[in-house]
């Protein structure tokens, strides 16, 4: 499975998926008709489905011993952020392998897992074994943007596709984390901020540039912008960070201040597990104001990027709303409310077993991710969603600084981890602890 876990990542980096936002994407439909030809050639009936024209997902079920079940759901996006060639070392979509990684667009977020995933698909069908469950496969596209092509599209007009599924994997999870005592964090996703992308609108009265204007749009956006980004959101610890800052704690035998940046730190990388959600967030990112030096327009709008602990949604528009008063409008470009699962529950515990059986002295913890993946639109079915995409890399390897980053690879070594990784958890039956 590890040597073909590195020939599907490779082969899947070399269709270029890249998604601009808006609508506007590339790729998609051809890998995931690979992908249904990859799991049809292993003697499983995968549905490409398409959202939109060249918006394609591809999903399959693989029957357990026991339909009566609780169903697992395992997804992975074929879609990858643009990468400027000139920016890069090499061409973002050679796919190749070489120096102990697979190079390429991708590979670390997130068709490593996709190609675990098939690499697992095909050792079941190679060998006829049947898990102790059914488990879904969906092969999703548009995940970089909004999800609505991808994850939205099949849980609004397929939910008939994951009946019987309670519990899902995905990105954002599973990987090692070197902590400072030389030991090894594998932190499990129970937990993401929501998303509120907003244009905010301040509207006034036009004149020329010349003469005097109290009721000036431009500034009225300018200032509300400025307060949005200075303002000091206080601490909200959940119970996922909670969890995480005690175990660490308890770990590492050191108090952690999550307010302090300074004590945050002394988690070495696992500090960037915790900083970003140890409170809600808001930057400005977009703004768009008038046509000509001299004119002062009638309108002026911004995009600003919130995000959400879960249990301080209401907090959060509390304090927007208050900041906007009667200056500035606000409407959702997008929104998806935070998610949480629960990491008492036998699915988490299965995954720490499987992760420990391959890593003996792993410390396994749930965290809280800081952005979002698809786990929300599944939430919308009643699944609960785990960051769960095993790897592992040595000290001073950052694979954070990859993901979205320049000269993106993924370890040969860390798919051969991840791979078994799931393999032993996709065989067990977290309702016995069991493995078939």
């Amino acid at each position: 499975m590890a040597a073909d876990t590195v020939d599907l990542c490779s082969r899947l980096i070399t269709f270029d998926t890249s998604n601009f936002g808006g609508g506007d994407s590339r790729g998609e439909r051809a890998a995931a008709e690979w992908v249904a030809e990859t799991l049809t050639d292993a003697g499983f009936a995968p549905t490409v489905l398409e959202s939109a024209p060249g918006r394609a997902s591809t999903v399959v079920r693989i029957p357990g011993t026991d339909p009566s079940a609780p169903a697992l759901l395992v997804h992975g996006h074929l879609d990858v952020v643009p990468a400027e060639p000139a920016d890069w070392s090499f061409d973002p979509f050679c796919g190749e392998v070489r120096d102990g990684a697979v190079w390429g667009r991708g590979a670390l977020d997130m068709k490593d897992m996709d190609a675990m995933m098939l690499a697992v698909a095909r050792s079941f069908g190679r060998t006829g074994h049947r898990p102790p469950r059914d488990i879904v496969m969906a092969f999703v596209a548009d995940e970089e943007d909004t999800g609505a092509y991808g994850a939205g599209f099949l849980t609004d007009k397929h939910p008939d596709l994951f009946e019987g599924v309670t519990t899902a994997i995905s990105e954002s999870g599973g990987h090692a984390v070197h902590l400072p005592n030389g030991t090894r964090l594998y932190p499990i996703a129970t937990g993401e901020r929501g998303s509120a992308w907003m244009t905010l609108t301040a509207r006034g009265t036009a004149g020329h540039g010349s003469r005097r204007n109290p009721d000036n749009a431009v500034s009225a956006l300018a200032r509300v912008l400025a307060e949005l980004s200075a303002h000091p959101w206080p601490v909200h610890i959940t119970p996922t960070v909670r969890a995480l800052l005690d175990g660490l704690s308890a770990h590492l035998g050191i108090e952690v201040d999550p307010a302090d940046p300074a004590s945050l730190a002394r988690l070495g990388e696992a500090a960037r597990l915790v900083e970003a959600t140890v409170s809600n967030t808001l930057n400005p990112t977009m703004l768009q104001a008038g046509y000509k030096h001299n004119v002062i327009p009638s309108e002026a709008t911004g995009g600003v990027d919130g995000r959400i602990l879960p249990g301080a949604e209401d907090a959060f528009f509390e304090v927007v709303d208050g900041i906007l008063g009667d200056a500035v409008t606000r409407e959702f470009a997008s929104f998806a409310a935070p998610v949480s699962a629960d990491h008492t529950t036998a699915e988490f515990a299965a995954m720490a077993a499987a992760l420990r059986a391959h890593d003996p002295e792993a410390l396994v913890l749930p965290y809280c991710m800081s952005g979002g993946t698809d786990a929300k639109a599944f939430a919308r079915l009643g699944i609960a969603g785990y960051g769960f995409a095993p790897g592992t890399t040595p000290p001073g390897f950052s694979h954070w600084d990859f993901v979205h980053g320049v000269d993106e690879r993924v370890l040969v070594d860390s798919l051969a981890f991840g791979v078994r990784v799931l393999d032993s958890y996709l065989r067990t039956d977290p309702r016995t602890g069991s493995a078939r």
